[in-house]
């Protein structure tokens, strides 16, 4: 089947309500939950951690995780969730740079779909990425891949701006410092550069037509590239100049070669941490990351071809550049689900003038109504099932700590209902408000009832009322959620401290003031430990774990460190946990 051209579907003509509305039910979708929650683990914990040490201790040039240098990430994405946190003065407020994140990338999306191909396609190709499964996904995370994705989506809309509809230098440059705030956050913000190839390609075979880009100049190039060094070198020369000269500690300089080196081209290319096969991203990660978009790839590819063909520069530079990333990610062996965020806003752009003819389109329709009517289905059915006592759910939501029932069940009916008005052959119009009502389920109700076992902060509050808020706790620097929501003064052992390591030197200390000092470490941890006597041990569970809170009392018969009793003493976080 092919998709006839987008502009014969029938849109009614777009006013400023409708965009007033797109923006609205975006903000209500991708801010729903915002403050509802603490952060989840793995990656939430960390990230908000180093953003409160840098608000405690106020050094925000380089990023501290307990005490520690963290030279994993550059600091960007830190210093805008401190801002959230400071400027709004809640703890809870870490979603908000992600949730702005998402709605700015939303609205360079639809305004440049807007700017190629009229009004109703910008429209269309707004609420088309709100769909996007990944896109929403990671628009209410505390990640960094949300932030990164804005920054790389503006460096796309600054150099298509000035391609397609210049010549426009000043989004042209705009890009490029777009791309060096990329860099700035995730390293992998030059992205963009990407479109140069097929830019430059078009630019020699000067195709017929009114698409073809404007002429890639050396000199732009130069400037553009110019202002991308000089954005980023507003990080790493202060950098540079503090580790190498101001203090020229030994830990600073591997801490700026980390940075600079390890984790760039080293990680890329001999990564140590998520090996995947080459085949990752498209076989395990696109299918869902894409979706309602995976279901309709067949039935649009004619359709994109044809315009391949006919060298529509609209489509060849956006798709090239998601070729490429592809290529890109998939040649490392270092894969996450997460790297393919922003190629959500790309896959959008390049459906954005199928959109109306898809909407039209039998088969792609069916499916959608399909996928949305068993979605619906399954959680109407699992939450009469959970609600009637079920057993086996009845145990999965006890160890969970959630009781969805009531939402499952009514979006289920919800679903149904829609399903009963709205024909197999308009399957995007039940789609739409299904996901939604999904995701503002997940967000009001989901977040709330999850969150005691998702996060360390009952867990937390059990400790302290056991050892008292004075004593001083032990804990692993890889429990970063416990670091973050303690109520009391925090060690570490050091994040090369092996586990051997860590319990010695955390035994050894206590011991050094066994009225007021604790360990929290795994409770089946015991079983490598023999010598600690678990009767004087307290044993706490939460969310279906079981932690041992550890006294002196019960570390009398432990032999003596053999690494010594040095620990790290952690900052105190500028905010108390809610």
């Amino acid at each position: 089947m092919v998709v006839r051209p987008a502009f014969r579907a029938h849109i009614p003509r777009v006013t400023p309500l409708h965009w007033w509305c797109l923006g609205l039910i975006s903000l209500l979708v991708l801010g729903a939950g915002l403050g509802l929650r603490h952060p989840w683990s793995p990656d939430e914990p960390r990230y908000v951690l180093i953003a409160r040490e840098m608000l405690s201790t106020g050094q925000w040039l380089i990023p501290h995780r307990a005490g520690e240098l963290y030279p994993d990430k550059p600091p960007l994405y830190f210093w805008l969730v401190a801002l959230a946190q400071l400027v709004t003065g809640n703890p809870k407020a870490f979603l908000l740079p992600s949730l702005l994140a998402g709605l700015g990338t939303q609205a360079l999306v639809a305004d440049l779909a807007r700017r190629l191909y009229g009004a109703r396609i910008g429209l269309l190709a707004g609420m088309a990425l709100l769909i996007t499964t990944q896109f929403t996904l990671q628009a209410k995370s505390a990640q960094i891949d949300m932030t990164v994705t804005f920054f790389i989506t503006l460096g796309v809309y600054g150099l298509l701006r000035h391609a397609l509809l210049g010549p426009a230098r000043r989004w042209w440059y705009t890009g490029f410092i777009a791309m060096g705030l990329g860099i700035m956050t995730k390293g992998v913000g030059f992205l963009p550069l990407l479109m140069l190839p097929a830019w430059a390609l078009l630019h020699w075979r000067r195709p017929a037509g009114p698409w073809r880009p404007h002429p890639l100049k050396a000199k732009e190039l130069a400037g553009g590239l110019g202002l991308l060094v000089l954005t980023l070198s507003l990080w790493v020369v202060p950098m540079v100049i503090y580790t190498t000269w101001l203090h020229p500690d030994p830990a600073l300089a591997a801490y700026r070669d980390n940075i600079l080196f390890k984790q760039t081209g080293q990680r890329y290319a001999d990564s140590w941490a998520h090996v995947q096969p080459a085949w990752y991203f498209i076989v395990d990660v696109l299918p869902w990351a894409w979706l309602p978009w995976t279901l309709t790839l067949p039935w649009v590819a004619p359709s994109l071809w044809r315009r391949v063909r006919r060298a529509d520069a609209r489509v060849w530079l956006p798709m090239s550049m998601l070729g490429l990333m592809l290529l890109f990610f998939s040649m490392s062996p270092g894969k996450r689900g997460v790297y393919m965020t922003p190629t959500a806003p790309l896959l959008i752009l390049i459906l954005a003038p199928l959109l109306p003819g898809l909407l039209r389109a039998a088969w792609p329709n069916r499916l959608c109504w399909w996928l949305a009517m068993t979605g619906g289905a399954v959680l109407g059915l699992v939450g009469l099932l959970g609600a009637a006592g079920l057993p086996s759910l009845t145990r999965l939501a006890a160890e969970e700590g959630l009781s969805p029932w009531a939402w499952w069940g009514v979006t289920g009916a919800l679903t149904l209902g829609l399903a009963l008005f709205i024909r197999p052959r308009q399957g995007l119009m039940l789609y739409t408000p299904w996901i939604l009502l999904c995701w503002l389920g997940w967000s009001l109700v989901g977040y709330a009832q999850m969150d005691t076992t998702r996060s360390a902060a009952s867990l937390m509050r059990e400790v302290v009322a056991v050892t008292g808020a004075r004593s001083t706790l032990a804990l692993s620097t890889n429990n970063e959620s416990a670091m973050l929501e303690a109520r009391q003064p925090v060690v570490t052992a050091g994040i090369h401290a092996g586990s051997d390591e860590e319990f010695e030197r955390f035994s050894g200390w206590i011991r050094q003031a066994p009225a007021s000092r604790f360990m929290l470490v795994d409770y089946h941890e015991l079983d490598d430990h023999p010598c600690v006597d678990p009767t004087r041990s307290h044993r706490l569970t939460h969310g279906g774990d079981d932690w041992a809170l550890i006294p002196a009392a019960a570390l009398e018969t432990c032999p003596a460190s053999s690494y010594g009793v040095s620990v790290i003493p952690a900052p105190p976080l500028a905010m108390t946990p809610p």
